[in-house]
């Protein structure tokens, strides 16, 4: 019996490495058992560190790619709403930003629809049409390669028009967050416009739910001591926390 369940948990494993997130359902029907039988495997494997388990499925931790766009904007949603919430309340009316690529940095975006003549900078088309129904909200989009797959734009056109700025407020997302505080991404093209914020913004909101403390993408964006305020859905591992007290950066564990 045990060695039936460690070849389906191999299997798993095998089909999340392969796609980079599976959801439960697809799961149990590629190995023909339950939902609940997934899920129980999916919690072990979660405990063991063999993979990340997620609300309604499983995510390798080993990816070469981020997961697909459309996987990424249902995963942890409430925890990316209530993030976004909750740092959208520290943007006062009249603001300036920059707001960069991501799921949850568009729940954000999101959020800033009830304020009132912002000022925003962003490489991403996503943010700027949720934006737009803002009262007498002023947006630029950056210049650059437009990323279809998710709406980014990248390439050094981004980053260079990001330069020409110096906004209130930075508002960044992330991939992974490595154990000594650096901030990673899988994508090289779209790391510049994320240094291009942390340089030219005078305060960096970084907002990240608890799956980035277990990813490893290999881009290096900079370092969590660069930001000043970080919000996130779970307390940060203890080497994180001691990072960012040492550093000043404010940590806004927000309950979901």
């Amino acid at each position: 019996m045990t060695n039936a369940v460690d070849i389906r948990r191999g299997r798993i494993l095998e089909l999340v490495n392969q796609r980079g997130y599976l959801s439960s359902e697809e799961l149990a029907r590629t190995l023909d058992v339950t939902v609940q039988t997934v899920r129980r495997d999916v919690n072990c494997m979660d405990a063991q560190g063999l993979l990340a388990r997620h609300h309604g499925g499983a995510s390798s931790l080993s990816q070469a790619e981020n997961i697909a766009y459309s996987d990424r904007q249902i995963l942890h949603l409430r925890e990316k709403e209530a993030i976004g919430r909750e740092a959208a309340r520290a943007i006062p009316d009249g603001a300036s930003l920059f707001i960069n690529i991501g799921t949850t940095t568009e729940e954000f975006a999101r959020c800033l629809r009830s304020h009132k003549a912002l000022r925003v900078i962003t490489n991403n088309i996503h943010v700027a049409s949720l934006l737009a129904p803002a009262p007498d909200c002023s947006l630029i989009i950056t210049g650059g390669s437009v990323r279809l797959r998710d709406g980014g734009i990248v390439g050094p056109a981004a980053a260079a028009m990001i330069e020409q700025y110096r906004a209130d407020f930075g508002v960044i997302g992330i991939s992974g967050i490595d154990e000594d505080g650096t901030l990673l991404d899988f994508d090289a093209d779209e790391i510049s416009a994320a240094q291009a914020i942390l340089r030219n913004a005078r305060v960096v909101f970084l907002l990240a739910d608890h799956t980035k403390f277990r990813r490893r993408p290999m881009a290096r964006v900079g370092h969590i001591s660069q930001i000043s305020a970080f919000y996130t859905d779970q307390q940060p591992p203890a080497g994180i926390r001691a990072i960012l007290r040492d550093s000043g950066v404010h940590l806004h564990v927000v309950p979901t």
